[in-house]
């Protein structure tokens, strides 16, 4: 596999026992950045982020109330000094669990999130808490666009009635086996990226990086000569009321209090939007609660630091039941900008959270420190899997092909990996069009049939570097874009793979905002650059390609879930047979790994002209593709209802091919004799063999059942690759 991204890349955790550097100060606050952000702690299930902090805080002998806030205190005597940050961020809760293994949930907080917050979780990788504090894979359920003509009515992807999480159980008692149950908290997967020379992008990090600012003050304040007592607090509940930093105003009564966190919005009150990266440290205000206090700490902030820009927002203590917490006249709400807030694209830059930071350390006359700059390197590819000397599982080749990447028109590592896992007697050949080709047997042996699939996925190809460092992409393929505007990209270059942000529209968090159905329309992506040159700098041309990153989740029993199964499961079938089918086969059959199936069969057709030019037409084509299922609450069973777990799929009539039902009921036949769980029927999309019915051939489309087709939360069960890859072998001994 090349897939794994090095996200900090050269950054180690500071032991805090060393003493704080210059040059360590900046990979202190990032190690703390990553690892807070990386750990859910959902409003009310804090417990793991409060765990690292007071495990990382441990020799300032931190305390822990009842509710789950952490504080730290150093010095003594007047003033009193309270600065806080919050560790929460919103997510989910499970409300029910249905009968057949989904997840019904219920959003925290129950209110006061962007419009289109639902929608954005869409068919998307997931966490949910057990009972005993573990983190498990899931995914939610998302719309097939191969399933949506002729609906007139489709769910409404915002509404939380059709929000469904699927951890790939069959039943709510393998569900509650897990440790799953009623209350689990349930998050967004994540894992922070580096994007451009200083920036950072994830889930989360909008409500979080207060959290990593408060620990390096708190590395930096022991034994340092202070005026009074400063408290540090990392307070739990934020997003729920502000309980957390409500009981700790309440207990500590603090002369002055300075709290660090994302700005909120409401009705009367909205970020500015001219809160650009890089700008340095904001401090909001808003029309209700804040008017009437003292401007005194600003002023003192100001001169031990930097200018601070001011922003509007609503008030940082969310009112819940009761009475709002008493704050002190000398209160202050500090901030850095932030792109995309709240969503899995929410990026902010370092060199803000450096500013920040200095003026603290001016502000509390600790002694000034340098942050370090970050070294941008490109995310690493893994090497190509070394050929196998024994017949590698199926799981594992699944595995191994879709954490390759390779969109339309650019499959070459799919195409390297496959070539790789090849038995060593097989010599493929590669033709004009990047197919990859296996002959095995002889012209005399039969007719011929042949087995296909494509090694394409789905993705976006650089169209044109714009002035203000922003990227224009075009598409490759077809999907809804709510799966992938909004959530973090990789840029594959020559040196290596960049990070990025497929960009929102500047109006995403309004209600007015829809996305669009037509995945063709023009996307933008973000690269941390501020112009062309900066674009250059990172190694990033047209015409370089970019995906969403992929992780391979094992779910409950035999299901897995990664982006591009469509169609690294045929891919993975096709080599698991020529496995299975050994080096002494004698049968003319013929094996292809095409390209650009995504945008029209393209490799295919290609494939399919140059055997008819040359006599070699065969006889039936076996196309190995997705078999877009209905299997999900949220899609309508009146059509492509194949089940996961049933076996592999006669895919008998498609929007390209319908397979001549005597051929339907033959290989039907063929499978119950050898004991392979078969099923069949419709569905949407088009298959590789329909390409060569012009020429003379059948096409017979094989399938698998697949779960939330073209998006990044595809979804299968391995026993039907194994009934996939086991047809496919009876067929080339038998049909």
């Amino acid at each position: 596999m090349r897939s794994t991204l090095l996200l900090f890349s050269g950054l180690f955790l500071l032991s805090i026992d060393a003493p704080i550097q210059a040059q360590q100060l900046g990979e202190a606050v990032r190690s703390d950045l990553e690892r807070l952000t990386n750990t859910v702690g959902v409003s009310g299930y804090e417990t793991s982020v409060g765990t690292y902090v007071y495990e990382q805080l441990a020799k300032y002998h931190p305390q822990r109330d009842s509710m789950g806030n952490i504080t730290v205190t150093f010095g003594s005597g007047a003033p009193h000094r309270l600065v806080a940050a919050p560790i929460d961020e919103p997510g989910y809760v499970v409300s029910k669990i249905e009968g057949d293994g989904y997840l019904r949930v219920q959003r925290l907080p129950q209110a006061g999130l962007p419009p289109h917050y639902n929608e954005l979780q869409n068919a998307q990788p997931m966490t949910v808490g057990t009972r005993d504090g573990k983190m498990i894979s899931a995914v939610t359920a998302g719309l097939s666009i191969h399933l949506q003509p002729g609906r007139t009515n489709p769910p409404d992807p915002d509404d939380i009635d059709n929000l469904y999480v699927d951890m790939g159980a069959q039943t709510s008692e393998e569900v509650l086996r897990s440790g799953v149950d009623v209350l689990s908290p349930i998050a967004a997967e994540r894992h922070l990226l580096a994007v451009g020379a200083t920036q950072w992008s994830g889930t989360a990090v909008g409500d979080r990086f207060g959290a990593a600012v408060l620990m390096q003050l708190a590395r930096s304040l022991q034994g340092a000569p202070l005026h009074g007592t400063t408290t540090l607090a990392f307070v739990v509940q934020q997003w729920t009321g502000s309980r957390g930093l409500t009981r700790v105003v309440q207990e500590s009564h603090p002369d002055e209090v300075i709290y660090i966190g994302r700005p909120r919005t409401s009705a009367n009150a909205k970020v500015e939007p001219t809160a650009a990266l890089g700008s340095g440290v904001w401090t909001y205000t808003s029309s209700t609660g804040s008017a009437d206090l003292d401007p005194s700490l600003q002023q003192e902030l100001e001169r031990a630091g930097t200018e601070l820009h001011r922003g509007a927002a609503a008030p940082f203590i969310v009112r819940g039941y009761g009475a709002a917490a008493a704050l002190p006249s000398r209160t202050i709400h500090l901030g850095v900008p932030l792109l995309w807030p709240t969503t899995a694209g929410e990026t902010l830059d370092e060199r803000d959270l450096a500013q920040l930071l200095r003026m603290f350390f001016r502000y509390l006359h600790v002694e000034p420190m340098t942050v370090a700059s970050r070294t941008s390197l490109p995310l690493q590819y893994d090497a190509l899997p070394q050929r196998p000397s024994v017949a590698p599982s199926t799981e594992s080749l699944v595995k191994t092909l879709s954490l390759t990447y390779g969109i339309s028109g650019h499959e070459v590592m799919t195409h390297d990996a496959i070539k790789q896992l090849l038995p060593p007697w097989a010599h493929p050949e590669t033709d004009a069009s990047g197919n990859l080709i296996l002959r095995l047997g002889s012209a005399s042996a039969g007719a011929g049939v042949l087995f296909m699939a494509h090694m394409d996925e789905l993705g976006f190809r650089v169209r044109e570097v714009l002035p203000d460092g922003t990227l224009d992409l075009e598409n490759k393929g077809g999907g809804s874009p709510a799966f992938y505007w909004g959530h973090p990209a990789v840029i594959h270059t020559s040196t290596g793979m960049r990070g990025g942000v497929v960009m929102l529209p500047s109006d995403y968090d309004t209600a007015q905002f829809h996305f669009p159905t037509d995945f063709r329309i023009a996307a933008k992506l973000h690269v941390g650059a501020a112009n062309a040159q900066g674009v250059a700098d990172l190694g990033i041309r047209v015409g370089d390609t970019v995906t969403i990153p992929k992780r391979y989740l094992s779910l409950q029993g035999k299901r897995v879930s990664i982006r591009s199964l469509d169609d690294r499961v045929g891919c993975a079938a096709l080599l698991r047979a020529v496995w299975m089918l050994g080096p002494t086969f004698k049968r003319n059959v013929t094996f292809v790994w095409s390209t650009r199936e995504e945008l029209g069969l393209e490799g295919a057709s290609e494939y399919a002209a140059t055997a008819a030019k040359d006599g070699r037409v065969p006889a039936t084509v076996f196309a190995l593709d997705t078999f877009v299922s209905s299997d999900s609450p949220v899609e309508s069973k009146r059509f492509a209802d194949a089940q996961l777990g049933k076996g592999f799929v006669i895919r008998s009539i498609d929007n390209s091919n319908i397979v001549p039902w005597k051929d339907v009921r033959k290989l039907q036949a063929l499978a119950q004799q050898h004991k392979i769980a078969v099923q069949y029927g419709i569905t949407g999309g088009g298959n590789d063999g329909s390409a060569f019915q012009r020429y003379g051939s059948t096409d017979v489309a094989l399938s698998w059942p697949l779960r939330y087709a073209h998006s990044p939360a595809e979804l299968i069960d391995l026993r039907d690759l194994e009934a996939l890859a086991e047809i496919t072998s009876t067929l080339a001994l038998n049909w």
